[in-house]
């Protein structure tokens, strides 16, 4: 199955914006040397978003309601990189 291709304007004439969706989630980590998470089944899944400026917003309101605990980091993960890599293209570093 071929995606397809978005429409070349809207129809206010203005060029459409591709939906890059985010996912930001965080939890309480093992050690503040690594990436691995305590437990697992209790990570806070903030939520998907359809831009990284909104994915952004909300990373930024859940590490300052965690900033009491050095343990707790939020991550935003780029979700439009997964789940079409060939449209988006590489990483960048």
């Amino acid at each position: 199955m071929t995606p397809k291709s978005p429409p070349a304007t809207n129809a206010d004439g203005t060029r459409p914006t591709r939906q890059l969706l985010h996912l930001v989630f965080g939890g309480e980590l093992k050690s503040l040397d690594s990436v691995e998470f305590s437990d697992v089944s209790a990570l806070d899944v903030v939520g998907i978003f359809p831009n990284y400026a909104e994915a952004y917003k909300a990373w930024k309101a859940a590490a300052q309601r965690t900033v009491d605990n050095a343990q707790v980091r939020y991550f935003i993960v780029h979700m439009h990189r997964l789940l079409d890599p060939e449209l988006t293209g590489p990483p960048k570093s």
